[in-house]
């Protein structure tokens, strides 16, 4: 199959309608051809490009940077010199002078399928700036690699910040081309849009329902997405980073975990199943011992679950990552009632409120997790109207 980049590169017709127009690219590490040449060096290799500007979002251009929250700075390009802007260090939105060093920008960018990733929120402040400074926006498409299910409640009014863009459940089941045209028109974007379809994208089809499995090499889109399992997970364990639990950051299997020093992972599996067995369909949880290196928990012995999504068993229609993390709140907090369960800090900047409930894209989780009398049909119940409404929402905007 083909990705969009592979796509450009290889259409004489496509790049022809770049010359003469300088370019800009927004591009982080997984922005690679299927022989795994950077798109900086694949697109400036190309006559026709004139490639006058790069942009990097949250974690850099580079992706060298581990934790969320740490902010990227504006470089040269040591090999081809044009500037590198950080739309995640001083502003997270393109500064006006800088959307003047190029025509058209091209998105090149891997998402993992969830409204929380940031490089989301990116691609609707880029669109919003270009439809600004009349600028065209073509998107590079690359597969959803959680697929087309949809999970977890739309973000509510008022709730929105760089890891909630706007009205979407947790798990969008899109792609980033397909966003950029769902964006266009929430917002009323007036903007000269594009997106260079893949070629053979089959996200339906197994093993990797959404990812090309042994046709195209993982890179990972940010430090701490290194495999296939992670973004299956990533809708459902991305709530960890507003909870004092581990999310496995610090180990090898980041974010395909949950654990802390002070919780009986047997125990809180026993009672994820006791509580909803139907919400654990398509996964097997495991008990296990983590000792992270950096980050929540540090240098301590965990007691931990690790989700398993990669096995002969595994089952991409049953699985719903949201649910299971969700449920293994909710075991936490019937085990141990008093446990310290949410973290408070200013998290993506967004200051007054907590983090899993800006995360969540409002209280709702939060609010069942801590409530005793709130059962697994309550949370059901005010999530499968999202679920049903984003199903039909996103249907004229699906390309594959």
């Amino acid at each position: 199959m083909n990705f969009g980049l592979d796509r450009l590169l290889s259409d004489d017709a496509l790049r022809a309608q770049l010359k003469g127009r300088r370019v800009a690219l927004l591009a982080h590490p997984a922005s690679v051809t299927k022989d795994l040449g950077h798109a900086v060096d694949a697109l400036a290799a190309c006559p026709e490009i004139e490639l006058t500007a790069a942009f990097g979002p949250q974690h850099g251009m580079k992706g060298d940077l581990q934790d969320n929250m740490m902010e990227s700075p504006d470089y040269r390009d040591p090999v081809h010199s044009f500037p590198v802007f950080s739309l995640y260090g001083e502003v997270r939105r393109p500064r006006d002078e800088w959307m003047e060093t190029f025509d058209v920008v091209l998105i090149d960018l891997q998402d993992l399928g969830c409204r929380i990733y940031t490089y989301v929120t990116t691609l609707l402040y880029v669109l919003e700036a270009a439809a600004k400074h009349g600028k065209s926006v073509w998107v590079l498409d690359r597969p959803n690699p959680a697929g087309r299910p949809v999970e977890g409640q739309t973000l509510k009014p008022g709730w929105e910040s760089f890891v909630g863009a706007g009205p979407m459940p947790m798990r969008h089941g899109m792609t980033m081309g397909e966003l950029g045209l769902w964006f266009i028109d929430q917002f009323r974007l007036d903007v000269d849009y594009r997106v260079v379809e893949m070629q053979g994208w089959a996200p339906e089809a197994g093993p990797g329902f959404g990812w090309p499995l042994g046709e195209r090499a993982w890179v990972n889109p940010s430090p701490n997405a290194p495999n296939l399992s992670m973004a299956r997970a990533y809708a459902g364990t991305v709530m960890l980073e507003g909870a004092t639990l581990s999310e496995g950051r610090g180990t090898t299997r980041p974010l395909e975990l949950f654990g802390a020093p002070d919780i009986d992972a047997r125990a809180v599996i026993a009672e994820m199943h006791a509580l909803a067995p139907e919400w654990l369909g398509g996964c097997v949880l495991r008990d296990m011992w983590f000792e992270p290196t950096f980050h929540k928990h540090v240098g301590q012995l965990c007691s931990g679950v690790q989700i398993h999504v990669d096995h002969p068993g595994y089952d991409h229609g049953a699985f719903k990552p949201w649910r299971v993390q969700s449920l293994g709140f909710k075991a936490i907090r019937r085990l141990y009632p008093d446990y310290d369960l949410w973290r408070d800090f200013p998290y993506e900047y967004a200051f007054g409120k907590l983090p899993i409930d800006v995360i969540n894209g409002g209280p709702g989780l939060r609010e069942w997790v801590d409530d005793a009398a709130a059962g697994p049909g309550d949370l059901d119940a005010a999530t499968r109207p999202d679920e049903a409404g984003w199903e039909e929402v996103r249907r004229p905007f699906l390309l594959y």
